[in-house]
Order: structure tokens, then C-alpha cells, then sequence
């Protein structure tokens, strides 16, 4: 690899850091707000509804510029964002903002490998890039929680003394700002590339018609509806996953939100693990006889209800993360090479990034329901992992009955 994919992956790294540890501050900043508690789930529909809302036009807006532009713009949109917590805007809609900025970042950071790179390099170049970002939800738990340390600021006033006048979640978005400009600074050394393609009518209802059209392709392909079905259970369900981890270990272990932010990081290692294992061990002809694990992983959920001991809790939680990294990562593969090969991989990562996004959206509405309703964490545990497992089983009866010759 030469020197500007480093840039590439550095610019990478920091903007998926800041927003790992963002989403801590936000829930942070919405707890010193006295918010109720199902305004937590509902803080990340906020994020990823820009996704959905965007999907049709962010692959047209990255394809019509150089990327290292769009992923300029694209982190100043969530530095607003940033600064609109800082003033005083709700942190709902802040944090909408933010995923403004994040949605048109996406087709950008992934596009500008196929742009910059030969085709030999593009595996390697895309599992550095995965690995950044795994990374970054590690260390983005992990510096969420310390930033939100109750200790941390008072000891920093001495020798800061502009920092008296914050409280503890708008100290941890200002340091997360300067992650966000490093981030852009990095931006403005990105190699310039000329765009892969403009497209030929920008005008929105063809936009609109052009992702239709796509979203249905795929969803009609036996291998493209698998796959997707599957990614797009897995990223709701891992989304939701985290929120559901932090409040039972708030409640059932009675740890802090520093505590508990470290222990969400144990599911992401589990997720690096178990994508190793599937990138040396499953081929992509085998992708879907991974389905089983996802079945697994639910059933692994349910057992957290029994769980008391924070080393148990921490090892269960590293399974969790094994199992679903194991099934997601050559479900993507397969899912990206069904893109490739049906409409190119523009749209079909539009597509995916759009169900995906739906998926985190209706789940998370769903548990902020729950939540709302006041059901136990115990109660909301048991349901979800009945559902990642009944629906990882439904997808698998479903591919037996199209591909009878296939046994998944």
C-alpha cells in the first residue's frame, strides 16, 4: 500500500473514533438533562435516519466529486452537529445532525478505494479499512468511558482552568471535536481522484427511481435477499444490542457509565474474532452455511438474564460478538459480490446501507417502546434474542425451501 491509502485510513479511523465516542457523550448529556430513559434508544434513530432519509442521493453526491472532498464536507457537517450540543440544542436533533454528516461520509470513504487502488489491492484495502473501524468502536467505548469519568475533569481544571465551566459530557464533546477536526485535517491530504462516474440526471424523482429500481433488484435475487436479510437483522440487532448492554450493566451489575461503555467494547472485539475466523475458514460459496451461527448468537443473549458476575457478563458478551462476526462478514462479502455483479457496487451499498439503517431504526423504536412501557431489562433481553434466533431460522427454512439443492 502506498502513503495516501494511510491517509485514506487515518482519516477513517479518526471520524469513526469520534463518532463511537459520541454517541456516549450524547447519552451522557441527555442523563445531566434529566431526559427520560427511552429518549436512549431514540437517540440513535435520530442518527440513522438520515441514512434512510439520504440513501438516494448520498452514492450521486460522492460519484460527482472527488471523495476526499465529500469527506471534508462530510466531517464539518458533523463538527456542526458538535457544536449544536454545545449551545444547547437537544441532543436528539444534535445528534441528527451528525448523522447528516455520517450518511454522506459512507459511499465516500468505501468509493475512493476502487477509485485510488488497483483491483489487486481492493480485499486487502477494504480489511485494513474494517479493521480501522472495529478498531475504533474498541477504543471510541473505551474513551467514551473515560472521558465521562466523573474525576477526570476536576483534576484537568488545575491545569486548565477554562474547562471549570463545563460539566462532564460537553468537556467530552469538546474533546471529541478536536477528534472530528484532526479527522478533517487528515481530509485535506487525501489523494485527489477524478470521479468514477457523474451521473446522468441529478434531478431527484430519477434519483429516487434509479435506487428503486436497485433495492428491488437485489431484494429479488435468492442470494441477494438472503444476505441482505441476514446484514440487515444483524447491524438493527447490534445496534440495539449496545443500548440493551449498557443498561443492564447499569442495572444488573451496578456499574457507571464508564464501567459499562468498557463493556460494550467486549462485543466488538468478539466481532474482530470473529471475522478472522470467517476470512480464513468460510469461502464465499459457503456464506450461507454460516446462518446457523446467528441462530446461536440469539440464544446467547437470552442467557445474559442469568448472568450476575461481570467476568461471566464479559465472556458472554465476547461469544456474542465471535458469533456475529463469524455470520455478518461473509454474509457481506456475498452481499457486495451480488451488487457487483447485479448493478454495481454504488448502488448496491446504497441499498444495504439503506435496509440496514430501517432495520436500526425499527428496532430501536421498538426497544424505546419497550423501555417506555416499562418492561424489565430482563423482559426486553429474552425478546430479543427470541427474535434474532426465530428470524436467523426463518431465513434459513426460507433459502431450504428456494434452493432445496443448497443445505445451509
Amino acid at each position: 500500500m502506498n502513503f495516501g491509502f494511510y491517509i485514506i485510513l487515518v482519516a477513517q479511523f479518526l471520524s469513526a473514533l469520534a463518532d463511537n465516542a459520541l454517541l456516549f457523550a450524547a447519552i451522557a448529556l441527555l442523563t445531566e438533562l434529566n431526559a427520560p430513559s427511552w429518549h436512549t434508544p431514540m437517540l440513535q434513530q435520530f442518527f440513522v435516519f438520515s441514512y434512510i432519509l439520504l440513501a438516494p442521493f448520498v452514492g450521486t453526491f460522492a460519484d460527482a466529486y472527488p471523495k476526499g472532498r465529500v469527506m471534508f464536507i462530510s466531517n464539518s457537517i458533523k463538527l456542526l452537529g458538535c457544536f449544536a450540543m454545545l449551545a444547547g440544542v437537544n441532543p436528539l436533533y444534535a445528534y441528527g445532525i451528525v448523522g447528516f454528516g455520517a450518511a454522506a461520509y459512507s459511499p465516500a470513504k468505501y468509493g475512493i478505494l476502487t477509485e485510488y487502488l488497483p483491483a489487486d489491492k481492493l480485499v486487502a484495502a477494504n480489511a485494513w479499512m474494517e479493521g480501522a473501524t472495529v478498531l475504533a468502536i474498541i477504543l471510541g467505548a473505551i474513551i467514551g468511558g473515560v472521558l465521562l469519568n466523573p474525576a477526570l475533569l476536576p483534576s484537568l481544571v488545575d491545569y486548565l482552568p477554562i474547562l471549570a465551566g463545563f460539566d462532564v459530557a460537553k468537556f467530552a464533546i469538546i474533546f471529541i471535536i478536536g477528534l472530528y477536526i484532526s479527522a478533517a485535517i487528515f481530509n485535506l491530504f487525501i489523494p485527489k481522484t477524478a470521479p468514477d462516474h457523474k451521473p446522468k440526471q441529478r434531478d431527484p424523482i430519477s434519483l429516487v427511481r434509479d435506487f428503486w429500481h436497485s433495492f428491488m433488484q437485489l431484494w429479488r435475487d435468492p442470494l441477494g435477499e438472503v444476505s441482505l436479510a441476514v446484514t440487515t437483522l444483524f447491524w438493527g440487532a447490534g445496534a440495539t444490542l449496545r443500548l440493551v448492554v449498557l443498561s443492564w450493566a447499569v442495572l444488573v451489575l451496578k456499574f457507571d457509565m464508564q464501567q459499562a461503555t468498557q463493556l460494550t467494547a467486549t462485543v466488538a472485539v468478539g466481532i474482530a474474532i470473529g471475522a478472522v475466523i470467517a476470512g480464513r475458514y468460510v469461502k464465499l460459496n459457503d456464506a450461507i452455511r454460516v446462518i446457523p451461527a446467528g441462530i446461536i448468537m440469539g440464544l446467547v443473549v437470552i442467557s445474559m438474564v442469568f448472568v450476575t458476575n461481570p467476568i461471566v457478563a464479559g465472556i458472554l458478551l465476547a461469544i456474542i460478538g465471535i458469533l456475529g462476526g463469524f455470520f455478518v462478514v461473509p454474509m457481506n462479502a456475498l452481499l457486495q459480490h451480488r451488487g457487483h455483479l447485479l448493478m454495481g457496487a454504488g448502488h448496491s451499498i446504497a441499498v444495504q446501507n439503506f435496509n440496514e439503517n430501517l432495520s436500526i431504526l425499527i428496532m430501536l423504536g421498538l426497544y424505546a417502546l419497550m423501555d417506555h412501557a416499562h418492561w424489565s431489562i430482563h423482559a426486553i433481553n429474552i425478546v430479543f434474542g427470541v427474535f434474532i434466533s426465530v428470524s436467523m431460522l426463518i431465513i434459513q427454512i426460507h433459502y431450504r425451501h428456494i434452493n432445496p439443492k443448497h443445505h445451509a
